[in-house]
């Protein structure tokens, strides 16, 4: 029907369902142009409604079904798809915003603005969701747009304006399940079914209000039989939606007890009561009796103050705690004389702005047949038909995982929309991410993220699709949950920080070492899976053991172990470019300087790698930093050191070091507070005279060290 929707002529049928009568009309639009086929109107029964709920659906069934089956005749075709309305009884509205933002300036097409009212409409339904505490199940009913907005300046159309940003505010209104679900039971019970469905303060709206007038901010009310239903607008838009559970019935029953009358004989009575002379009727003991219209309307007084009052009220808080400036009345309930003005003095606007609005509205109608009738009452439901050529709302059934699901059709349903009805994890949709890693390396904390998992599987008809893909009445949808990846797991080796090694000489071989790590003070090698919560300390030192250990050597008791020329212990702390002998012979001093020189010749490459390069305009004699060298004085050739030692300056220090015939480097941390087991940076930085250093130079009275830990 979607489709034959755009055909000009095409005959729609809609049924305004009251709570005293359903009014059946059938017609067709041509341009702008509604042309009335044939119209019925049926009262009710019994009381199958009250307040604008069906309460016995098959009653009311039999009542539509009436009435379809007299507009058949009068149209000799059958009639099989109608539209309707759902009383705002329990109509429940959220008024929200929503934007979309472009990366630059685009013309904005209706893909974009339907995209920007969807946005609105589930912004709305989740904001309906938190406070929706009643346990009732609700359904999006549709949407009234405010305004819309180009780059934050309100307009009345978007479409094929250049933008880069553009927002709407909207009205979405939501019903009850069971409302829907009574007045779809009911239409079906009657061999029909629904094409369309609106809210009736919208509808008649479309009927009653003209576009142009809703600049204005007037107010229309559709009084009915057990519902007043209420709109209101303002520069240009529907503004607001309320309700009051309170209409024509009411004075019916009050009718019905000062007469000591049924229902029915009461409605007669309200009726003929707007008519000059009095009013004949028959009492519940049988008895004929009469009553003037002054009479009917004195007993009603009380409650016509009552309701005008709540109805004034209610337009008032749906206003902005304001009156309108004018108000619209239809509907068959607010044809009781003096209810217009009752209405104006409460709202405190003059009488003449309370109208009823039916053949002023109507004229603009074509009827096709000969005494129709131009009445308010007839203005909602040609409102209804109107609604039919703008939108399609309706409610269609699929098939989710297995369960009959219900949904409110907008016309570009998806399986997202049929996984939020159904209540799907929206989490379940997408791929999931494994736990998280969390630890610190050297005091920084690190995070290492889960892999992601496989997303949602998702079929419709055995297809495999994309959440976004369409669907319509009757597809079949399963969704496979999307699954978590792995968990994140990271070895030490993996880390930005284990990026090194540590170079030691041992017996003139180079070796290189890789760097441990202490996890939770525990050693532990490049292997180890780091775990939740470990605090890992990157280690850049080793002992002589963890050094022979390494190299698969196994040393001798009796042996001697030197460090750096200094006599050592399978304990003492090995840095990056330190010396380490192990030998069965005690070394004399000669071998000691042997060894030293090979060692610098093994060390020369890795300390070429490791000096910062000095830029070309550097002079070594005007450096303020660098102490002039003492010429030294020699003896035969040999450079004399005071029988007494040495003194150096050690970090602005004076050191005097004693007790050898020749110093080098490493022989300082004898006389100075600088622990190398207790590591205190990345490494130790040495110079000596301002330039870098290796622990094996030789030192003479004069010179200048500095010794740090590198941060």
């Amino acid at each position: 029907m979607a489709e034959k929707k755009k055909n000009p002529g095409q005959i729609v049928f809609g049924l305004d369902i009251g709570t005293r009568s359903v009014v059946g009309t059938v017609g067709y639009k041509t341009g702008d142009t509604f042309h009335v086929m044939a119209q019925c109107v049926k009262e009710h029964e019994t009381r199958s409604m009250l307040d604008g709920q069906i309460h016995d659906i098959e009653q009311v069934s039999l009542t539509i079904a009436d009435v379809k089956k007299k507009l058949e005749k009068e149209l000799g075709q059958e009639l099989g798809e109608v539209c309707i309305a759902a009383a705002g009884r329990v109509l429940k509205t959220i008024t929200t915003s929503a934007e979309l933002t472009f990366d630059d300036d685009t013309v904005v097409d209706a893909e974009h603005i339907y995209t920007l009212e969807m946005l609105g409409l589930e912004k709305a339904y989740e904001e309906f969701q938190e406070q929706n505490d009643s346990g009732i199940k609700f359904y999006s009913v549709g949407y009234t747009v405010v305004k819309y907005f180009l780059n934050d300046y309100p307009i009345t159309s978007l479409e094929r304006h250049k933008a880069k940003k553009i927002g709407v505010e909207l009205i979405a209104t939501f019903l009850p399940d069971e409302v829907v679900d009574g007045l779809y039971r009911s239409v079906e019970m009657a061999g029909l079914e629904v094409a369309n469905l609106t809210l009736e303060p919208i509808a008649a709206m479309h009927a009653a209000v003209p576009v142009m007038y809703r600049m204005l901010n007037i107010a229309l009310v559709d009084v009915g039989a057990g519902t007043s239903d209420i709109s209101v607008t303002k520069d240009g838009s529907i503004v607001a939606y309320g309700m009051i559970p309170s209409a024509g019935d009411e004075f019916t029953d009050t009718i019905a007890q000062h007469c000591l009358t049924d229902y029915i004989e009461a409605e007669k009575i309200k009726i003929a009561s707007g008519k000059p002379g009095p009013v004949k009727f028959k009492d519940i003991m049988g008895l004929s009796k009469q009553i003037k219209s002054d009479e009917v309307l004195s007993c009603v007084e009380d409650v016509m103050q009552s309701m005008t009052k709540e109805i004034a009220d209610k337009i008032k808080e749906l206003n902005g705690g304001k009156s309108v400036s004018a108000v619209f009345v239809v509907g068959g309930g607010g044809k009781i004389k003096g209810f217009t003005e009752h209405l104006a003095k409460e709202l405190g606007i003059s009488a003449e702005r309370v109208a009823l609005r039916g053949s002023e509205v109507l004229k603009e109608i074509d009827y096709q047949f000969e005494n129709a009738k131009r009445d308010s009452l007839f203005v909602t439901p040609i409102g209804i038909c109107l609604n039919f050529y703008d939108q399609r709302n309706n409610f269609v059934f699929v098939n989710f995982n297995g369960q009959r699901i219900k949904l409110y059709d907008n016309g570009h349903l998806t399986v997202a929309d049929a996984a939020l009805q159904f209540g799907f994890p929206n989490e379940g949709m997408f791929p999931k991410r494994g736990r998280e890693l969390h630890f610190t390396v050297n005091g920084k904390p690190h995070m290492v993220r889960g892999e992601l998992g496989e997303p949602a599987v998702i079929k419709v008809g055995g297809k495999e699709v994309s959440m976004n893909a369409p669907i319509q009445a009757g597809d079949k949808i399963t969704v496979k949950e999307s699954t978590a990846g792995a968990d994140a797991t990271q070895d030490i080796k993996q880390l930005p920080e284990y990026d090194a090694t540590i170079t030691v000489v041992v017996n003139d071989q180079k070796v290189l070492l890789p760097k441990f790590a202490v996890v939770n003070g525990s050693l532990q090698s490049e292997f180890y899976a780091i775990a939740e919560g470990d605090v890992i300390e990157m280690r850049n030192y080793y002992t002589v053991r963890q050094i022979t250990e390494f190299m698969d050597v196994l040393l001798k008791k009796d042996m001697y172990i030197y460090v750096n020329n200094k006599r050592a212990d399978l304990d003492t702390l090995v840095y990056d470019n330190f010396a380490v002998i192990w030998t069965m012979e005690e070394l004399s001093l000669s071998d000691v300087e042997k060894d030293q020189e090979a060692e610098e010749d093994a060390l020369f490459e890795s300390e070429q790698s490791d000096d910062e390069e000095m830029p070309d305009y550097y002079d070594e004699e005007n450096d303020p930093e660098t102490e002039p060298e003492a010429e030294p004085e020699k003896d035969g050739g040999q450079e004399q050191q005071p029988q007494d030692g040495i003194d150096v300056m050690v970090n602005d220090n004076i050191v005097h070091l004693k007790g050898k015939d020749s110093f080098i480097f490493v022989d300082v941390f004898d006389y100075i507070d600088f622990d190398l087991s207790k590591p205190q940076g990345k490494g130790v930085e040495t110079l000596l005279n301002g330039k870098k250093a290796q622990y094996t130079e030789q030192l003479k009275t004069g010179d200048k060290l500095v010794i740090k830990w590198i941060m």
